[in-house]
């Protein structure tokens, strides 16, 4: 019977984070950076692989591929979208030429740049509202929670 209240917890629990985490992303803040990613045309995938692509210049898709694990023909959508939005280079890889890497050209570093601005601007002002302990609290419980997240399934006992 214990093992089922756990089981019960876990859930209430899940379905907590899932409703504060749903209810961040719906701030204000994170609408004004919808808004500027729908003016420029921009969905949520391909601003992320932007983000990306900054993060990682001379990234391979195949890179890109891994970190949203999706498949290359996913990736290889996205980047053409990008490219043509001229947000995006593809160029060969000269260490394999059948991969192709990716850079920011100009204007995609400035919107990238701008739309991480945007973001950093609303959730510094959520932040600032918490108390120093509570930053931290809330930074070691997402923390554990991406490591989670990141770690193998666990194994029966």
């Amino acid at each position: 019977m214990a093992r089922r209240t756990g089981a019960h917890s876990v859930a209430r629990d899940t379905e907590r984070l899932l409703d504060l985490l749903n209810a961040l992303g719906s701030t204000t803040f994170r609408q004004l950076l919808w808004q500027k990613s729908s003016a420029l045309d921009l969905t949520y995938a391909q601003s992320q692989v932007l983000f990306y692509v900054g993060e990682h210049p001379g990234c391979r898709m195949g890179d890109v591929g891994k970190a949203f694990a999706v498949t290359l023909p996913a990736v290889t959508h996205i980047v053409d979208r990008l490219e043509q939005k001229q947000f995006v280079a593809r160029t060969g890889d000269p260490a394999d030429r059948r991969a192709y890497v990716l850079e920011l050209t100009r204007r995609g570093s400035d919107i990238a740049g701008e739309l991480q601005a945007l973001r950093m601007r609303g959730l510094e002002r959520v932040v600032a509202r918490l108390k120093p302990a509570q930053r931290q609290q809330v930074t070691e419980g997402l923390e554990a929670l991406v490591d989670a997240a990141q770690a193998g399934p666990r194994r029966p006992a």
